[in-house]
Protein backbone atom coordinates (compact mmCIF):
# COMPACT_ATOMS: atom_id res chain seq x y z
CA UNK A 1 0.00 0.00 0.00
CA UNK A 2 2.49 2.27 1.00
CA UNK A 3 4.26 1.45 -2.58
CA UNK A 4 1.32 2.74 -4.09
CA UNK A 5 0.83 5.66 -2.67
CA UNK A 6 4.49 6.46 -3.03
CA UNK A 7 4.18 5.79 -7.15
CA UNK A 8 0.70 8.39 -6.96
CA UNK A 9 2.84 10.57 -5.39
CA UNK A 10 5.64 10.62 -8.23
CA UNK A 11 2.65 10.53 -10.93
CA UNK A 12 1.14 13.79 -9.66
CA UNK A 13 4.02 15.46 -8.88
CA UNK A 14 5.39 14.65 -12.90
CA UNK A 15 1.90 16.36 -13.87
CA UNK A 16 2.11 18.92 -12.19
CA UNK A 17 5.91 19.93 -12.53
CA UNK A 18 7.10 18.74 -9.13
CA UNK A 19 10.51 17.77 -10.78
CA UNK A 20 11.56 20.09 -14.06
CA UNK A 21 15.31 19.01 -15.34
CA UNK A 22 15.56 22.10 -16.44
CA UNK A 23 15.32 24.63 -12.82
CA UNK A 24 16.39 28.10 -14.82
CA UNK A 25 14.80 30.73 -12.77
CA UNK A 26 13.87 34.01 -13.96
CA UNK A 27 14.24 37.62 -12.23
CA UNK A 28 12.26 40.71 -13.17
CA UNK A 29 14.05 44.08 -12.90
CA UNK A 30 12.81 47.35 -12.99
CA UNK A 31 16.04 49.57 -14.79
CA UNK A 32 15.68 53.25 -14.17
CA UNK A 33 16.71 54.86 -17.62
CA UNK A 34 18.40 57.78 -16.68
CA UNK A 35 18.58 58.69 -20.52
CA UNK A 36 14.59 58.68 -20.98
CA UNK A 37 13.97 59.02 -17.44
CA UNK A 38 11.75 56.10 -17.17
CA UNK A 39 11.54 52.86 -15.79
CA UNK A 40 12.16 49.83 -18.19
CA UNK A 41 11.19 46.18 -17.44
CA UNK A 42 13.58 43.10 -18.31
CA UNK A 43 13.28 39.37 -17.63
CA UNK A 44 16.81 37.62 -16.89
CA UNK A 45 17.08 33.92 -17.35
CA UNK A 46 19.53 32.09 -14.77
CA UNK A 47 20.99 28.95 -15.51
CA UNK A 48 20.26 26.67 -12.78
CA UNK A 49 23.97 25.88 -12.30
CA UNK A 50 24.16 29.89 -11.49
CA UNK A 51 22.84 29.09 -7.92
CA UNK A 52 25.49 26.55 -6.90
CA UNK A 53 28.60 28.01 -8.76
CA UNK A 54 30.61 31.16 -8.21
CA UNK A 55 31.78 31.36 -11.94
CA UNK A 56 30.73 34.39 -14.27
CA UNK A 57 28.75 34.02 -17.32
CA UNK A 58 28.38 34.38 -20.44
CA UNK A 59 24.83 36.76 -21.54
CA UNK A 60 22.84 36.78 -24.29
CA UNK A 61 20.48 39.63 -24.91
CA UNK A 62 17.50 38.78 -26.64
CA UNK A 63 15.21 41.28 -28.28
CA UNK A 64 12.02 41.20 -28.96
CA UNK A 65 9.62 42.44 -32.24
CA UNK A 66 7.62 45.26 -33.13
CA UNK A 67 4.56 45.56 -30.81
CA UNK A 68 5.71 43.02 -28.56
CA UNK A 69 7.31 43.54 -25.12
CA UNK A 70 10.14 41.59 -22.46
CA UNK A 71 7.85 39.14 -21.77
CA UNK A 72 7.13 37.99 -25.02
CA UNK A 73 10.23 35.34 -25.49
CA UNK A 74 8.80 33.75 -22.29
CA UNK A 75 5.57 33.65 -23.01
CA UNK A 76 4.75 32.95 -26.98
CA UNK A 77 7.28 30.48 -27.54
CA UNK A 78 5.47 27.12 -28.71
CA UNK A 79 7.38 25.63 -25.54
CA UNK A 80 7.07 28.61 -22.56
CA UNK A 81 9.91 26.98 -21.33
CA UNK A 82 12.09 26.78 -24.03
CA UNK A 83 14.52 30.13 -22.66
CA UNK A 84 15.12 27.86 -19.48
CA UNK A 85 16.54 25.06 -21.29
CA UNK A 86 18.45 27.27 -23.50
CA UNK A 87 20.08 28.58 -20.31
CA UNK A 88 20.48 25.29 -18.65
CA UNK A 89 21.71 23.65 -21.84
CA UNK A 90 24.86 26.70 -22.43
CA UNK A 91 25.16 28.22 -19.02
CA UNK A 92 23.85 31.56 -20.21
CA UNK A 93 22.66 34.06 -18.74
CA UNK A 94 20.06 35.46 -20.95
CA UNK A 95 18.47 38.82 -21.00
CA UNK A 96 15.27 40.37 -22.31
CA UNK A 97 14.73 43.77 -22.01
CA UNK A 98 11.97 45.93 -22.72
CA UNK A 99 12.28 48.65 -25.82
CA UNK A 100 8.72 49.77 -26.77
CA UNK A 101 6.69 49.10 -29.29
CA UNK A 102 8.49 50.37 -32.23
CA UNK A 103 11.37 51.81 -31.06
CA UNK A 104 13.68 49.81 -33.66
CA UNK A 105 16.25 50.13 -31.39
CA UNK A 106 17.84 53.28 -32.36
CA UNK A 107 18.27 56.83 -30.56
CA UNK A 108 15.91 59.00 -32.19
CA UNK A 109 16.81 62.55 -32.69
CA UNK A 110 13.54 63.60 -32.02
CA UNK A 111 12.01 61.68 -29.70
CA UNK A 112 13.73 61.87 -25.86
CA UNK A 113 11.34 59.40 -24.68
CA UNK A 114 12.84 56.93 -27.22
CA UNK A 115 16.46 56.39 -26.57
CA UNK A 116 16.74 52.66 -26.91
CA UNK A 117 20.50 52.15 -27.96
CA UNK A 118 21.96 54.38 -25.16
CA UNK A 119 19.38 51.89 -22.96
CA UNK A 120 20.49 48.89 -24.27
CA UNK A 121 24.53 49.01 -24.92
CA UNK A 122 24.83 51.51 -21.69
CA UNK A 123 22.25 50.94 -18.93
CA UNK A 124 21.18 47.77 -19.41
CA UNK A 125 24.53 46.57 -19.78
CA UNK A 126 25.89 48.32 -16.75
CA UNK A 127 22.95 47.00 -14.83
CA UNK A 128 23.20 43.56 -15.31
CA UNK A 129 27.28 43.50 -15.41
CA UNK A 130 26.21 45.37 -11.64
CA UNK A 131 23.64 42.73 -10.66
CA UNK A 132 25.00 39.65 -11.81
CA UNK A 133 28.03 37.34 -11.87
CA UNK A 134 28.82 37.83 -15.94
CA UNK A 135 31.65 38.07 -17.96
CA UNK A 136 32.32 41.85 -18.39
CA UNK A 137 33.78 41.47 -21.69
CA UNK A 138 32.39 41.50 -25.56
CA UNK A 139 33.83 37.78 -24.96
CA UNK A 140 31.11 37.16 -22.98
CA UNK A 141 28.36 38.76 -24.41
CA UNK A 142 25.87 38.03 -27.70
CA UNK A 143 22.96 39.52 -28.67
CA UNK A 144 19.79 38.67 -31.18
CA UNK A 145 16.53 39.39 -31.94
CA UNK A 146 13.40 38.54 -34.30
CA UNK A 147 11.66 41.33 -36.40
CA UNK A 148 12.28 44.76 -35.18
CA UNK A 149 14.86 42.99 -32.84
CA UNK A 150 16.79 40.99 -35.28
CA UNK A 151 17.38 44.77 -36.57
CA UNK A 152 18.29 46.36 -32.88
CA UNK A 153 20.94 42.71 -32.68
CA UNK A 154 22.67 43.51 -36.40
CA UNK A 155 22.39 47.24 -35.79
CA UNK A 156 23.69 47.61 -31.96
CA UNK A 157 26.50 45.02 -32.88
CA UNK A 158 27.29 47.22 -35.66
CA UNK A 159 27.63 50.15 -33.91
CA UNK A 160 29.46 49.02 -30.80
CA UNK A 161 31.71 45.94 -31.71
CA UNK A 162 33.47 46.77 -28.07
CA UNK A 163 30.34 44.67 -26.29
CA UNK A 164 29.45 41.69 -28.37
CA UNK A 165 31.31 38.76 -29.63
CA UNK A 166 28.17 37.36 -31.85
CA UNK A 167 25.50 39.06 -33.02
CA UNK A 168 22.04 37.26 -34.63
CA UNK A 169 19.02 38.15 -36.10
CA UNK A 170 15.51 36.08 -36.76
CA UNK A 171 13.64 37.79 -39.79
CA UNK A 172 15.21 41.02 -38.93
CA UNK A 173 14.28 44.28 -40.15
CA UNK A 174 17.34 44.25 -42.11
CA UNK A 175 16.27 47.85 -44.05
CA UNK A 176 13.62 50.02 -42.43
CA UNK A 177 12.60 51.22 -45.83
CA UNK A 178 9.04 49.84 -45.76
CA UNK A 179 9.75 49.59 -49.52
CA UNK A 180 11.42 46.35 -48.96
CA UNK A 181 8.89 44.84 -46.80
CA UNK A 182 6.16 42.39 -48.59
CA UNK A 183 3.44 44.13 -46.47
CA UNK A 184 0.34 45.87 -47.09
CA UNK A 185 -0.01 49.94 -48.13
CA UNK A 186 -1.65 50.50 -44.91
CA UNK A 187 1.10 48.51 -42.97
CA UNK A 188 3.85 50.61 -44.70
CA UNK A 189 2.13 53.74 -44.28
CA UNK A 190 1.62 53.19 -40.53
CA UNK A 191 5.71 52.46 -39.96
CA UNK A 192 6.52 55.04 -42.62
CA UNK A 193 5.01 57.49 -40.08
CA UNK A 194 6.54 55.79 -36.78
CA UNK A 195 9.93 56.79 -38.71
CA UNK A 196 8.97 59.77 -39.55
CA UNK A 197 7.97 60.54 -35.99
CA UNK A 198 11.66 59.07 -34.96
CA UNK A 199 13.83 60.39 -37.29
CA UNK A 200 12.19 63.33 -39.23
CA UNK A 201 11.57 62.95 -42.93
CA UNK A 202 13.35 60.86 -45.06
CA UNK A 203 16.46 62.73 -46.76
CA UNK A 204 16.21 60.64 -49.82
CA UNK A 205 12.69 59.57 -50.42
CA UNK A 206 13.98 56.72 -52.56
CA UNK A 207 16.50 55.01 -50.04
CA UNK A 208 15.23 56.44 -46.87
CA UNK A 209 16.75 56.14 -43.60
CA UNK A 210 19.98 53.66 -44.60
CA UNK A 211 22.13 55.06 -42.11
CA UNK A 212 19.54 53.70 -39.43
CA UNK A 213 19.00 50.02 -41.41
CA UNK A 214 21.31 46.78 -40.82
CA UNK A 215 22.10 47.19 -44.75
CA UNK A 216 23.55 50.70 -44.11
CA UNK A 217 26.58 49.17 -42.18
CA UNK A 218 27.53 46.27 -43.98
CA UNK A 219 30.88 47.82 -44.18
CA UNK A 220 31.37 48.54 -40.40
CA UNK A 221 30.36 44.21 -40.03
CA UNK A 222 33.33 43.81 -42.36
CA UNK A 223 35.81 45.63 -39.59
CA UNK A 224 34.48 44.94 -36.84
CA UNK A 225 35.24 41.09 -36.45
CA UNK A 226 31.29 40.75 -34.75
CA UNK A 227 30.50 36.92 -35.60
CA UNK A 228 27.47 37.24 -37.59
CA UNK A 229 24.44 34.68 -38.18
CA UNK A 230 21.22 35.63 -39.41
CA UNK A 231 18.07 33.32 -40.78
CA UNK A 232 14.21 34.05 -42.60
CA UNK A 233 11.77 31.92 -43.64
CA UNK A 234 11.27 31.78 -47.83
CA UNK A 235 7.47 33.20 -46.88
CA UNK A 236 8.32 36.14 -44.48
CA UNK A 237 7.87 39.56 -45.29
CA UNK A 238 11.41 40.67 -44.49
CA UNK A 239 12.81 38.06 -46.66
CA UNK A 240 14.34 40.65 -49.65
CA UNK A 241 16.12 42.73 -47.21
CA UNK A 242 17.70 39.56 -45.67
CA UNK A 243 18.98 38.75 -48.63
CA UNK A 244 20.02 42.15 -49.63
CA UNK A 245 22.18 42.20 -46.41
CA UNK A 246 23.60 38.93 -47.36
CA UNK A 247 24.66 39.95 -51.02
CA UNK A 248 26.17 42.62 -49.56
CA UNK A 249 28.00 40.79 -47.15
CA UNK A 250 29.00 38.73 -49.56
CA UNK A 251 30.28 41.28 -51.82
CA UNK A 252 32.67 43.12 -49.37
CA UNK A 253 34.16 39.89 -47.93
CA UNK A 254 32.39 39.81 -44.18
CA UNK A 255 31.95 36.07 -42.82
CA UNK A 256 28.96 35.30 -42.17
CA UNK A 257 26.04 32.55 -41.48
CA UNK A 258 22.72 32.76 -43.58
CA UNK A 259 20.59 30.77 -43.64
CA UNK A 260 16.44 30.63 -45.39
CA UNK A 261 13.99 27.81 -44.05
CA UNK A 262 10.56 26.81 -44.99
CA UNK A 263 8.59 29.63 -42.20
CA UNK A 264 6.44 32.72 -42.23
CA UNK A 265 6.87 35.75 -39.80
CA UNK A 266 5.51 34.05 -36.91
CA UNK A 267 6.44 32.51 -33.65
CA UNK A 268 6.61 28.78 -34.81
CA UNK A 269 9.45 29.49 -36.97
CA UNK A 270 11.18 32.12 -34.40
CA UNK A 271 10.51 29.46 -31.63
CA UNK A 272 12.62 26.58 -34.02
CA UNK A 273 15.30 29.14 -35.20
CA UNK A 274 16.06 30.32 -31.29
CA UNK A 275 17.98 27.22 -30.93
CA UNK A 276 20.51 27.55 -33.99
CA UNK A 277 21.39 31.23 -32.82
CA UNK A 278 22.50 29.65 -29.47
CA UNK A 279 24.57 26.55 -30.80
CA UNK A 280 26.19 29.65 -33.12
CA UNK A 281 27.07 31.90 -29.48
CA UNK A 282 28.04 28.28 -27.72
CA UNK A 283 30.50 28.05 -30.68
CA UNK A 284 31.66 31.45 -30.87
CA UNK A 285 32.18 32.19 -27.37
CA UNK A 286 33.86 28.61 -26.88
CA UNK A 287 36.49 29.23 -29.26
CA UNK A 288 37.44 32.60 -27.74
CA UNK A 289 37.53 32.33 -23.98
Amino acid sequence: MKKYVLFSIVIVCVMFGCFNSFAAGVDTLDIQSQVMQKNIKAAVVLPQSYKTTQQNYPVIYLLHGGQGNYRDWLSKTDDKLLLHKLADQYNFIIVTPDAGLMSYYFDSPLDKSSQYETFITKELVEKIDGTYRTIKDRKGRGIAGLSMGGHGAMYLSARHPELYCAAGSMSGVMNINTATWNVPAEFAQLRNKNFEHLLGPPKDAANPYREYSAVGLADKMKTNDVKLIFDCGFDDIMIKPNRELHQLLLANGTPHEYTERPGKHEWPYWSNAVSYQFLFFQKVMSSIR
